[in-house]
């Protein structure tokens, strides 16, 4: 297998254009192809992605294999903790341990923030989602239930990872 990179991106027409790709291969079953279009039209497209990194604190990654982009993810530092946002990749590279690699990756970035806490949101019926990030070591802290309009809702619950930062207090 060759190597997993992880790599800082503005190239929103291609992250956007990976987000409807992997949404919909990841989440039409779970949350209905209506639902998912909303969500990308609000969320994940070009306009969407460059606002969130100039107005909300994001940075968006580029995860390759070789010279292949297979995926993407984006961070939001918040203080002390650093919000992983999204994590998606291409469908046949999903269950390869590439997400683990990620995982590493954004671990090491939160630390090098200088961030006590990784958290994320992850739908309650995401099942394999939800098996990657407990084998990595994130914990369940809560859940939350977020309306995003149209009379759609996030049910999701709250995951988080410590680092081990916490003697700096």
């Amino acid at each position: 297998m060759e190597s997993v990179t992880v790599c800082e991106s503005t190239d929103f027409e291609l992250l956007g254009k990976m987000a409807y790709e992997s949404w919909h291969s990841a989440y039409d079953a779970l949350l209905g192809a209506k639902q998912v279009d909303y969500m990308l039209g609000k969320f994940q497209n070009a306009v969407a992605m460059r606002e969130q990194t100039e107005k909300q604190n994001y940075t968006y990654y580029l995860i390759a294999q070789g010279k292949e982009k297979i995926g993407y993810c984006a961070l939001q530092g918040q203080g002390r903790d650093l919000f992983l946002s999204k994590v998606y990749l291409s469908e046949g590279e999903r269950g390869k341990g590439i997400g683990q690699k990620v995982l590493t990756f954004v671990v090491e970035e939160a630390a090098r923030r200088g961030a006590e806490r990784v958290y994320l949101t992850v739908n309650k019926n995401n099942v394999r989602a939800i098996r990657a990030y407990e084998k990595f070591g994130f914990v369940r802290e809560g859940e939350e239930c977020t309306a995003i309009g149209e009379g759609y809702y996030m049910d999701d619950y709250i995951y988080a990872i410590r680092l081990g930062n916490d003697e700096k207090n």
